[in-house]
């Protein structure tokens, strides 16, 4: 796709960037912080680039915000750590830490940047994984104080929160493949983690709008668009199960829909799992309407018969990639999203759809000019946005763009070698340098349009 130079957004629209806490802030322990269970998913694989420092955002947050002033963005999505502000994640608040996300807060708005919190980004407080995690009930409950206690000391400033960040990444690469913290293989687990991270999020609804006067409450699901790779009805069968697990299973229940037929035959959960997933009190408090529906995209997925239960990733992640593809292995699929988007708006008629995530793994590093040219990742953003503004045009109700990411953070299991910010960090002396996609992105938010 080529974007028109004649592309432009409408006023008002959100341009933001995106982060998440575990994976820039670092800080482990510092001023009361408790133990995550990516912290225990770290230590028990050794893993050697892990969420201890990160990008120590903890000591130089004030430089990354000066950082998204200069860049222009009049939003900016960042996490709250669980277990900054609750340590053990249900008991004793901790002032430090929620003093530290409070001079935050104040900061971007001293600059004109409206904060957009995310209360759940992967990083559940090990003391609640230790009695059972998100399988368990109990963790609803601990999730709704910890949506009270934070609602409640930031609401008057903050007025955008997104409940819980892709949750089927949480449940299914958690705790069906193992391959994300806590590290769990088992089916059943996984549907009751996946209902709860649902419930979780209906329950902090009535509690953040309680608290903060006029806010706007969504949810950021990970989709992965797929389609049959042939025309044989075995490869749409498959394709139908497999979009219903990984993409309607959340969707579906938000829009008062329940889980998604076909999926739930093809998983033959116990009837104690089948029992919770089908408590209807439980789906009407999920269907609870939301203000935006935020969208997680970064590629597609072509599903064959034998896919239907399979992980979504393409190729091994590795720099060695052919043209089209990212550094993580994903396809670039432009024309997919605006698709997608005309299809998400004409299924569920959302109030508002918002790219809470979108963007690209290149390695490009400092030339000797001590500059980073990132061109892939611009072509990669500009086709994005350009489908984006398709989408738009065809009526869907599109009413933001936050680039993933700000920073090269901890990329997860793939340590630091997976860099999809647009600004460069040295991980050794946390040095930043703004790469080319960072004065292009600066331009864009600027004057609305793509160049």
């Amino acid at each position: 796709m080529i974007a028109s130079m004649q592309t432009r957004f409408p006023a008002g629209f959100v341009w933001g960037t995106a982060t998440s806490a575990y994976q820039i802030e670092g800080g482990r322990f510092r001023d009361g912080k408790g133990e995550s269970i990516w912290d225990r998913f770290a230590d028990r694989r050794l893993m050697s680039e892990s969420g201890d420092v990160a990008c120590d955002h903890f000591h130089r947050w004030r430089e990354d915000v000066a950082l998204l002033a200069e860049l222009g963005v009049n939003a900016y999505r960042f996490s709250t750590a669980w277990t900054r502000i609750i340590p053990d994640g249900s008991g004793p608040v901790n002032p430090q830490g929620l003093g530290f996300y409070d001079r935050v807060v104040d900061e971007l708005l001293e600059n004109g940047i409206t904060p957009w919190l995310t209360l759940y980004h992967w990083d559940l407080p090990q003391a609640l994984q230790d009695l059972g995690g998100w399988p368990e009930r109990a963790t609803v409950a601990a999730f709704e104080r910890y949506a009270e206690v934070v609602s409640a000391a930031l609401g008057d400033r903050v007025k955008h929160w997104i409940t819980q960040n892709e949750p089927w990444v949480s449940a299914h690469l958690g705790h069906r493949f193992g391959m994300f913290a806590p590290g769990a293989r088992d089916w059943g687990s996984a549907l009751r983690a996946g209902h709860h991270l649902l419930l979780s999020h209906a329950k902090a609804l009535p509690v953040i709008r309680e608290n903060s006067a006029g806010a706007e409450v969504g949810i950021a699901i990970d989709c992965r668009p797929s389609q049959p790779r042939s025309e044989d009805p075995a490869d749409v069968a498959a394709n139908h199960i497999y979009d219903g697990l990984r993409n309607r299973w959340f969707l579906d229940p938000l829009y008062g829909r329940g889980y998604p037929e076909g999926a739930m035959e093809a998983v033959v959960p116990s009837p104690e799992v089948a029992a919770l997933l089908n408590r209807a009190e439980d789906h009407e408090a999920i269907a609870a309407p939301i203000d935006f529906l935020g969208l997680n995209y970064y590629t597609s997925k072509s599903v064959a018969a034998g896919d239907e239960y399979a992980a979504d990733q393409d190729r091994p992640a590795g720099t060695d990639q052919p043209a089209g593809f990212t550094e993580m292995g994903w396809r670039a699929t432009p024309a997919v999203l605006t698709d997608y988007l005309i299809d998400l708006n004409d299924r569920y008629a959302p109030a508002r759809i918002v790219i809470t995530e979108n963007g690209a793994s290149f390695s490009d590093g400092p030339g000797p000019d001590q500059l980073v040219h990132d061109e892939r990742r611009i072509a990669y953003l500009r086709d994005h946005l350009a489908a984006t503004s398709a989408a738009l045009n065809a009526g869907v109700p599109v009413g933001g763009y936050f680039l993933w990411s700000l920073l090269d953070n901890l990329e997860w299991i793939h340590g630091y070698r997976q860099r999809f910010g647009i600004v460069w960090v040295d991980h050794r002396t946390g040095e930043r340098i703004p790469k080319d996609s960072y004065d292009w992105y600066r331009s864009v938010v600027t004057t609305g349009t793509l160049g």
